[in-house]
């Protein structure tokens, strides 16, 4: 919106000319959406412990969990706001990138916001039924993948890491497995959100990471240096990850060990949705599942754990997600935390080292 209220005045004052630079609206939006985040942040939590819609914890769980009870919940409310807010206030809205981006993670926040209603409103700890919501995730999913298929300007190919101007096109194809990348990115970042903290962080690197992507893909002269895909408009989804950097960084004030704020489904939904529709877009789908490798690890232990007890009887893990295991083991809650952060830092290295690996 400021970009399009402040920069035609450019030629009247001079000073307004800074808004034609991404750069410059992409700090002003992680600022705006960090600020956002602290000022409605104590305000938020203080509403919901007025009204009690704490943590409900089930009783699989390790034991010491049962002292979160109660912890107020839906922090993805203020995730969501502050992300919102500033990337309208900061973004082209001409973009429709930028536009279906937002439909999924408001999509996805709404279906999230549906099971946290469930577990703290209504006590039920399982919330919507896993049916009911795959349904949704789906649905959501369809809807973002056929709007980005028939875009004029869009088209189905991919782009693999260490191959030169090698962009194999999917076709119709294109469909189904964009669709199940956001729907399994959701679902991966939401199995993380297990921990005070544990999946912000990692949220935080893969935000950034993909940020830095798109910043090149949607600039000509970048992207043909770095032989990545030139994708017009897509250098805008930089302003949406620093809101996303910014929205973060000010729910993790509050959501730091020992947490006073759980992001609930309402936040690890959406941002596992966005983080998902952003690497469609810019077609980096492997340097997401690189840079975001630790919601990989959490999703494929809960499936190998699953499939080892259906077909041998027997656990792999103490516990999945696998950062449950670790606590059976006897880590305290920071250690998993730190050093899970410590390895998506690792591996949002590696995958910025294929900007230039080709």
């Amino acid at each position: 919106m400021l970009y399009h209220l402040l920069f035609p005045l450019a030629e009247q004052i001079s000073a307004f000319n800074v808004f034609r630079y991404l750069t410059f609206r992409s700090i002003g939006a992680a600022l705006t959406a960090l600020l956002i985040a602290f000022i409605v942040g104590p305000a938020l939590i203080g509403l919901l412990e007025d009204r009690q819609l704490g943590q409900t914890v089930r009783d699989d769980p390790p034991d010491r969990h049962q002292e979160k009870a109660g912890t107020p919940t839906m922090g993805g409310v203020l995730i969501l706001l502050a992300l919102i807010t500033s990337t309208l206030l900061w973004a082209e809205w001409t973009n429709p990138y930028i536009w279906i981006v937002l439909g999924v993670t408001l999509g996805c926040g709404v279906l999230g916001f549906c099971d946290d209603y469930r577990k703290a409103v209504r006590k039920i700890p399982s919330g919507i039924r896993a049916r009911t919501k795959l349904f949704w995730q789906f649905a959501i999913a369809s809807a973002a993948a056929i709007a980005l298929y028939l875009l004029p300007a869009f088209d189905a190919e991919i782009s693999l890491p260490l191959l030169k101007d090698f962009h194999p096109s999917l076709g119709a194809a294109y469909i189904p497995v964009t669709v199940l990348l956001i729907v399994g990115f959701s679902n991966a970042v939401n199995l993380t959100d297990g921990l005070d903290g544990l999946a912000i962080g990692p949220v935080l690197i893969t935000a950034a990471v993909i940020g830095l992507f798109a910043y090149v893909c949607g600039h000509r002269v970048l992207a043909d240096y770095l032989e990545l895909k030139y994708i017009p408009g897509a250098g805008t989804l930089a302003i949406f990850c620093t809101s996303m950097l910014g929205a973060g960084l000010g729910f993790l004030w509050f959501n730091t060990y020992p947490a006073s704020l759980f992001m609930g489904d309402t936040g690890s939904l959406a941002l596992g949705g966005a983080l998902g529709v952003m690497a469609i877009v810019i077609r980096q789908e492997i340097v997401l599942i690189i840079a975001g490798g630790i919601f990989m690890v959490e999703m494929f232990s809960v499936i190998v754990q699953v499939a080892s007890f259906k077909l041998r009887g027997r656990r792999v893990f103490r516990m999945a997600p696998i950062h449950h295991h670790y606590e059976l083991k006897g880590w305290p809650e920071p250690q998993i935390i730190v050093r899970f952060w410590i390895i998506s830092v690792i591996l949002g290295l590696v995958a910025l080292s294929l900007l230039k690996l080709r």
